[in-house]
C-alpha cells in the first residue's frame, strides 16, 4: 500500500490559500504582528500570527458562521482547497469509502471563551445551543465530513504541536484497512484570552514586541516562541485508488510515521525525538543519508532548540542535512503546525528548493545545523523529514518522497 498526497489546502498567517502562502514562503516573507483579534495591551505576549484577510463569509454558507469557531472556518476553508486541488467530486464516489482525521490541541476555544462569557456576564439564556459542539476538539473533522459529505472511518488526534502529523500517520493507517481517500492533517489557533492566558502559563512565550526579533529558532537571540493561527489539510490516497479515479496530480508519498513519548522528566533517560527520527526512516526503508531536507519543529524555546539539534546531529551528523524552520514567519500553530510544515515539505519536493527560516539572520554555530536563512536554495530534492513535538513530550516524526527518486 503506498499512500500519497493528491491535494493541499492551506490557511496560514503569511498566505491564504496554497499559492500565496507558498509565495510568502519562499520569499522568507513572515505575517506575525501585533494582535488584533482581542485587547492585548495587559498582556506580556502580545505578537501573534494571524490569518490575514480571510472573510468566512466569502468562502462559507451564511448558515455555518454563527455555529463555527474561528478556527473551524479556517479548516472548512483548507478542507475546500485541499478537495478542489485534488479534484476529488466526493458525490460520485463512494460516501464511506472517504474519512476524515484531524489534529487539535484544544477546539473552539475563541467560541467558547465567548459563550462563557455571556454566562457569567448576561445569563444562561444568552449560551449558544452550538457551544454544546462548536468547542468540542472534534469539531474540525466532524464539520469536514458533513460539508462533504465523507462518511468513512474519522477521527481526531490530541497531541498539541505533533497532531498534524499524527493525523496523517493514522490517515495513512486507515489507508491500509481499505478506505481509499482520507482529508486529513490540522488547523488549529486559539488567538483569544482564554487560549492566550493558557500559552503564557507555560513559560515559553516569547516576551519581545518586535515580530522581526520575536520568534528566533535555533538563534542565539531565541527567547521563545509565539503562537500562531491556520494550518494545512491534505487529500491522502492510496495510489491505486487516486489513479483509478483519475487524479491528475500526485504530490508526493508518506513513505514512513513514527511517535513517541518522552520519559518522565528526571528519569534520566533521553528524549524520544531521535527514536521517532530513526523509527520513521526505518519504515520508510531510509538511510540518513536518503534525506534532502529536515522542517524542524524549532520550537524557539534555547533548551528545546538544543534538544532537537542534539537528535538531528545524532542522526545527520553535524551539519549533515538542510535544516529549516519556515514556522518562525507563521508562529507556532498547535495542531496546524506539522501538517502546515508536511505541506511545505512536498511544495518543496515538487519544486526543488527549500524555502528559508524567516527572521533568523543566522543559526546559532554551537547547535551544528545547516539552518536555511536568508533565501531560498535551490537543491535536488528527494526526501523530506518533518518532524514536530508536542506539549507533555509528544514526538512524532514523518517521511516523505517526492516523484522523482
Amino acid at each position: 500500500m503506498t499512500a500519497v498526497v493528491t491535494g493541499i489546502g492551506v490557511t496560514a498567517p503569511n498566505g491564504l490559500g496554497v499559492e500565496a502562502y507558498w509565495k510568502a514562503a519562499l520569499d522568507g516573507k513572515g505575517g506575525l504582528g501585533p494582535l488584533t483579534r482581542f485587547d492585548a495591551t495587559q498582556y506580556p505576549t502580545r505578537i501573534a500570527g494571524e490569518v490575514d484577510g480571510f472573510d468566512a463569509a466569502e468562502h462559507l454558507p451564511s448558515r455555518l458562521i454563527p455555529q463555527t469557531d474561528h478556527m473551524t472556518r479556517l479548516a472548512l476553508k483548507a478542507a475546500d482547497e485541499a478537495l478542489a486541488d485534488a479534484a476529488v467530486d466526493a458525490a460520485a464516489l463512494d460516501e464511506y469509502g472517504m474519512g476524515v482525521i484531524t489534529g487539535a490541541s484544544g477546539g473552539g476555544v475563541e467560541f467558547g471563551h465567548r459563550e462563557l462569557q455571556n454566562l457569567w456576564s448576561k445569563g444562561k439564556e444568552y449560551v449558544s445551543a452550538y457551544q454544546s459542539f462548536a468547542w468540542f476538539y472534534a469539531v474540525n473533522t466532524g464539520q469536514i465530513s458533513i460539508r462533504h459529505g465523507l462518511r468513512g472511518p474519522s477521527g481526531v488526534l490530541v497531541t498539541d504541536q505533533a497532531s498534524g502529523i499524527d493525523a496523517l500517520g493514522h490517515a495513512r493507517r486507515q489507508l491500509r484497512r481499505g478506505t481509499g481517500l482520507v482529508v486529513s492533517g490540522g488547523v488549529d489557533g486559539a488567538l483569544c484570552p482564554w487560549g492566550w492566558v493558557a500559552q503564557i502559563a507555560t513559560g515559553q512565550l516569547s516576551r519581545f514586541d518586535d515580530p522581526e526579533r520575536a520568534y528566533l529558532p535555533f538563534s542565539a537571540e531565541a527567547s521563545g516562541y509565539v503562537p500562531g493561527e491556520g494550518g494545512a489539510l491534505l487529500v491522502v490516497e492510496e495510489a491505486e485508488a487516486a489513479r483509478a479515479r483519475g487524479a491528475h496530480q500526485v504530490y508526493g508519498e508518506i513513505a514512513g510515521y513514527a511517535a513517541t513519548l518522552d520519559p518522565k522528566p528526571g528519569s534520566g533517560r533521553p528524549p524520544g525525538l531521535e527514536r521517532a527520527i530513526r523509527a520513521a526512516l526505518d519504515e520508510a526503508g531510509a538511510a540518513p543519508a536518503d534525506v534532502d531536507v529536515v522542517f524542524a519543529d524549532a520550537s524557539g524555546v534555547p533548551a528545546q532548540d538544543r534538544a532537537e539539534a542534539e537528535a538531528l546531529t545524532a542522526v545527520f551528523g553535524a551539519r549533515g542535512v538542510p535544516v529549516t524552520a519556515p514556522k518562525a514567519g507563521t508562529g507556532r500553530l498547535f495542531a496546524g503546525g506539522g501538517s502546515l510544515d508536511t505541506a511545505t515539505a512536498l511544495l518543496a519536493l515538487r519544486d526543488g528548493v527549500i524555502p528559508p527560516t524567516p527572521y533568523v539572520d543566522a543559526p546559532d554555530p554551537s547547535y551544528g545545523l545547516d539552518l536555511v536563512t536568508g533565501t531560498a536554495r535551490e537543491a535536488r530534492l528527494r526526501t523530506a523529514l518533518v518532524v514536530a513535538r508536542g506539549h507533555g513530550g509528544f514526538n512524532s516524526a514523518v517521511v516523505l518522497r517526492g516523484n522523482d527518486r
